[in-house]
């Protein structure tokens, strides 16, 4: 039995099947569903859990190299809300949400998360 970490079965299973340059989105509650792509959904209501936090759990065992969001999400939210993602990320690569989309495909899979923070969806890469 797991004690510590990620306790999820699933967000194990697919953490543990990312390579070197693999790609994996932590998504907010409305982001749009991709029939081709494994998805573990864990939202539960508003903001619980939120991307950052999903984030921050993914840290310990998964090293970031990328990570790319929609640029709309720094016009959409505030300077403290841009800052805490950025703390946390070793480098943004900031693009259109249009491009951004057009990364999901070719993820591993997609973790959904109750949050509601604008644009907040972001695709990290394994460093």
């Amino acid at each position: 039995m797991l004690k510590t970490g990620i306790l999820n079965p699933q967000i194990n299973s697919l953490v543990s099947r990312v390579r070197h340059t693999n790609t994996l989105v932590i998504a907010d509650r409305g982001f749009p569903y991709w029939p081709q792509l494994e998805t573990i959904d864990i939202s539960l209501v508003d903001d619980i859990p939120t991307v950052l936090q999903v984030l921050q759990a993914l840290k310990s065992n998964f090293v970031i190299g990328n990570a790319w969001m929609a640029g709309e999400f720094r016009d959409h939210n505030s300077v403290d809300t841009v800052v805490s993602y950025t703390n946390l990320l070793p480098k943004i690569i900031f693009e259109p949400h249009i491009e951004f989309k057009r990364r999901v495909p070719a993820t591993i899979g997609l973790i959904r998360t109750g949050d509601t923070t604008q644009y907040g969806n972001i695709i990290i890469e394994s460093a």
